[in-house]
């Protein structure tokens, strides 16, 4: 890697610096980089603890309304985000070459700093992939808890594996050994301690102070168990992608020497085999492939089987899973539906889009003026798509770009304006 341009890429200065408070000062990596691409500095590194929070976010759905989902969130002190980004680089330029040896380059599509494809093209390589096939079989599925699943004796396997090494040198265990055995303190804690709300928490120069920190460490968590990674740090995302690369490499043959494909993003995967309905047991081979990964485990209720015939999606997971998701009569694949005939955006996803935009309307309703109108317009409509930094209809608008006017991309938005206008006037009233 070539380190000089890596440190000076804007993108990588814009991803290394970060505004929160953490346990040492703000920095970024140009400030750093001598430090961080030094192995023997690494190597002697005193790692902090993660500052830990869980992240809820309401998803809204027609049959089930609001649910909260959870997400458990890490964030690292400012210096040991940027080794974490650095080996995070290495990681990945290493993965990268690995891919093109094993003939796999195509199987990971998240996290790659190769690829430059969204969500939206492998979305449309896969329902292409259908049609062109007309009569074909369709296994959808993801992990229960994938970060927090990860085997550390495994993941270390892999990461030399990668790497090219019998065993990891000194500063890529020590890196390892404190994305693995790591440390946490609990943001709420840190709230406590100081008196402070989380805005007036993140104004100050350093979470706490030395005296501070030392008085109250019996807050640090050390994660014991032999597996979980966290969420949130720059080096997990690579870290999941090279766990995976023995299962990613087994499936990949078996599926092509049957003519299919196979793709995975992060923890979602697809795999589409030409075949008919009776030839289901030939996605059992998948499922043995992946049970021998340590701890991995499927979600049972994302599980679904399809078979696609004459324009037709049926559900068949349950002739060969007890447990399969049969309610899905269309195939949902990173945000996006295919019914056999055509590509719309995924019913969860529009539905997300109206709850946040009449919760936002009901908020201006406190103002009688309605002041907030034109902003409510600006982030929620389609005269918002062009404007900086963009809106839901500056993806909905790249999507139709993307796999063309004739699919039904724009279909469930078209009466959106209306709908916020009606928002409005009966918010205001």
């Amino acid at each position: 890697m070539d380190v000089k341009a890596w440190i000076s890429n804007p993108k990588v200065i814009a991803k290394s610096k970060k505004g929160y408070a953490h346990f040492d000062l703000r920095t970024d990596i140009t400030k750093v980089s001598e430090y961080v691409t030094n192995p023997e500095k690494v190597a002697r590194h005193s790692f902090y603890p993660f500052i830990h929070y869980v992240m809820r976010m309401n998803k809204y759905d027609k049959k089930t309304g609001v649910k909260q989902k959870k997400r458990e969130i890490c964030y690292a002190a400012h210096l040991d985000r940027c080794i974490y980004q650095y080996y995070s680089a290495l990681l990945n330029e290493n993965y990268n070459s690995y891919l093109k040896e094993q003939g796999i380059s195509s199987v990971p599509v998240a996290y790659r700093t190769d690829l430059q494809k969204s969500n939206i093209h492998i979305a449309k390589e896969a329902f292409q992939f259908i049609r062109e096939n007309k009569k074909c079989l369709v296994l959808i599925g993801d992990f229960t808890g994938f970060f927090d699943c990860l085997d550390h004796h495994y993941l270390k396997q892999q990461w030399c594996k990668v790497m090219g090494y019998d065993f990891l040198p000194p500063d890529h265990y020590a890196v390892f050994k404190n994305v693995t055995r790591y440390s946490c303190w609990e943001l709420d804690d840190l709230l406590a301690i100081t008196g402070l709300n989380q805005k007036e928490f993140n104004k100050r120069k350093v979470a706490l102070s030395k005296e501070e920190y030392r008085k109250n460490r019996s807050h640090i968590v050390k994660n014991n168990k032999s597996k979980q990674i966290p969420q949130g740090s720059p080096i997990s995302a690579v870290l999941a992608n090279i766990y995976m690369i023995d299962a990613d490499k087994e499936i990949y043959d078996y599926i092509m020497s049957l003519g299919g494909t196979y793709m995975r993003y992060s923890d979602d995967f697809i795999v589409i085999v030409p075949a008919s309905r009776a030839d289901i047991g030939l996605f059992q081979t998948v499922l043995d492939i992946l049970q021998k990964i340590p701890n991995l485990e499927l979600e049972p209720n994302k599980t679904q089987i399809f078979e696609v015939a004459d324009e037709t999606v049926k559900n068949i997971g349950r002739d060969l899973l007890e447990n399969a998701d049969a309610s899905k009569k269309a195939i949902n694949f990173l945000g996006f539906t295919f019914d056999g005939k055509s590509v719309s955006i995924r019913s969860k996803t529009i539905s997300k889009y109206y709850y946040r935009m009449y919760r936002k309307a009901k908020s201006i309703s406190k103002n009688p003026k309605l002041s907030g109108a034109d902003n409510l317009y600006k982030r929620y409509s389609i005269h918002g798509a062009k404007a900086k930094p963009g809106n839901f209809f500056t993806y909905i608008k790249h999507a139709e770009e993307v796999f063309g006017e004739d699919e039904l991309i724009y279909r469930d938005l078209k009466n959106h304006i209306p709908k916020i206008r009606r928002a409005l006037k009966r918010t205001s009233k």
